[in-house]
């Protein structure tokens, strides 16, 4: 009967035990795990009452004398610190804190999608479409999580297309897995869910409408389509990410800029742009447009200047200067003095403000703020060059002797050096908002002296000329809240082993080391004989 009654608790306890391991270990595709961890508990509960009902008088003996006592003091003891532990529970349910302790941050959201978060001013409903037949719900719930830690104005639902097939055909849902983005009546679908989809369907969400970027042609300026190491192909995808679209247009035949452009990009062009051009290009942006004009130094000293161009930078307050920048410091980055290493300038312009990393300009010219301005346009300088840089004046010496050295008596400038300024105006001919809750129009200007900074071959994760040309990209649309540091691919650590290097350590981990601990043992076992 003992034996009998020693059973019984020992049974209470296992299905408490199981009680609370189903309720923290179950998935939620287990439906029926619920209802089970509700008849464990009380099952357990129940053996363990009946238990303690049997031994009634070894309880009782229990709180006699001395036993008492140490009894009390045991369970007040207990007591406290279950009421610490729950306090604990209770502020760090209320003042949660996370911290990502990779050495690359990759489980922390980037600053562009954290500042998106932070300015939301409506709810956004994810749905999550998934197939338990391929795997769990956990992979998105680890990303989510991250985003609805930063806010509240997030929510996520979690649906398995195979159980509730009823559901995925309401939402249109074909395919798994599916997440749908829903914000203020619109609806954007990704089928991954790593933070840069989600953060382009969230802005796509947000705004609506993609933003419209033309590129000017017909003077050889970059190609949007071209994937050799001077084209554009690779800044595109990135602008598609931040919810822009792209197309080609040639001024001279089209006569105009068209009605829904958001900006025009001037890339390179290799000839100057005609007076007809320039004089559309102005017409423009009285009413409100906005102009990212890149104007490259000349490739040899014989060759013309572009005088249109670079009289329209100077009518917004930016000189773009007859020389070649040199650094001496491009060296010490594996690129030569005519490839400056360049920085966000002080002052704190939007576009560079959030900018940490070092920025390639493989051959440019200065793109120096006038001072005092030009007809009440006063531009500031975003990016500049090193100190030790400065803009050579001679540069038809300097193709000749491929000897850079800085003279200032000839009219070299000293660094640092803008080589990427920007200036706002109000646009006299803009129409009023549609919106008073909307931004009133202005016109933006950003000239740069040079264009190959966001072709594909400086599109490097390790300078930031992708997240420059993004951040432009968004100031020109007035997108300010747009312009941060944005999500970047996690880092790959792979160990490349050699043949020898992978045998040695197979035998290493499979059979010297067990080895050597069975000797240890043996070794001990004999010394106590």
């Amino acid at each position: 009967m003992k034996k009998l009654v020693g059973v019984l608790g020992w049974l209470g306890v296992a299905l408490v035990v199981a009680a609370v391991a189903l309720r923290f270990g179950a998935r939620p595709e287990w439906f029926w795990a619920p209802q089970w961890t509700q008849y464990l508990a009380w099952a357990g509960l129940a053996v363990t009452a009946l238990y303690g009902l049997s031994q009634w008088r070894d309880i009782g003996r229990s709180f006699q004398g001395r036993n008492v006592r140490y009894g009390s003091i045991a369970l007040g003891s207990v007591a406290i610190f279950l009421a610490i532990l729950t306090g604990i529970n209770w502020i760090a349910s209320r003042q949660n804190k996370r911290w990502d302790l990779t050495s690359g941050g990759q489980f922390e959201l980037s600053d562009q999608t954290k500042k998106i978060l932070k300015e939301l001013k409506k709810p956004v409903k994810v749905k999550v479409f998934y197939s338990s037949q391929v795997g769990s719900s956990d992979t998105y719930r680890d990303k989510l999580s991250e985003y609805e830690y930063q806010t509240k104005m997030i929510s996520a639902e979690y649906i398995d297309a195979e159980k509730d097939p009823l559901r995925a055909q309401a939402d249109k849902v074909d395919t798994v897995p599916t997440i749908l983005v829903e914000y203020d009546g619109r609806t954007e679908r990704v089928t991954q869910a790593d933070e840069s989809n989600l953060t382009n369907a969230l802005k796509k969400a947000i705004e609506g409408k993609a933003k419209k970027l033309y590129f000017l042609q017909g003077h050889n300026e970059h190609d949007l389509e071209d994937n050799s190491e001077k084209g554009y192909s690779e800044f595109v995808k990135a602008l598609k990410t931040d919810n822009f679209e792209t197309a080609s247009l040639t001024l001279a035949q089209e006569g105009k800029v068209p009605d829904d452009a958001t900006a025009v990009v001037i890339a390179g062009p290799k000839s100057d742009y005609l007076a007809t051009e320039v004089e559309a290009l102005r017409v423009y942006l009285k009413r409100g447009g906005k102009v990212l004009l890149m104007v490259d130094p000349p490739a040899k000293p014989e060759d013309p200047q572009p005088v249109n161009l670079i009289a329209l930078g100077k009518e917004w307050g930016v000189d773009l200067g007859n020389n070649l920048i040199v650094d001496p410091v491009g060296q010490m980055y594996g690129t030569g003095p005519l490839t400056p290493i360049a920085k966000r300038a002080p002052g704190g312009h939007p576009i560079s403000r959030d900018l940490r990393a070092i920025i390639a300009f493989p051959m440019a010219r200065s793109a120096t703020p006038i001072e005092g301005g030009a007809s009440g346009r006063v531009a500031q300088k975003v990016i500049e060059t090193s100190p030790q840089s400065w803009a050579e004046a001679d540069v038809k010496d300097l193709f000749a002797t491929r000897r850079p050295q800085q003279n200032v008596d000839k009219g070299d400038l000293p660094g640092p050096i803008a080589v990427v300024s920007a200036v706002s105006a109000p646009a006299p001919d803009a129409p009023d908002p549609a919106s008073p809750d909307l931004p009133k129009t202005e016109t933006r200007v950003v000239v740069a002296g040079d264009a190959d900074f966001l072709s594909n071959n400086v599109m490097n994760p390790q300078l930031g000329n992708s997240d420059l040309g993004l951040n432009i990209a968004n100031y020109l649309a007035q997108q300010e809240n747009l312009i941060a540091i944005r999500a970047k691919d996690p880092e790959n650590r792979t160990l490349a082993m050699s043949t020898t290097q992978k045998s040695t350590l197979t035998w290493l981990t499979l059979l010297i080391i067990p080895l050597l601990l069975v000797g240890a043992g043996v070794r001990a076992w004999w010394k106590r004989r």
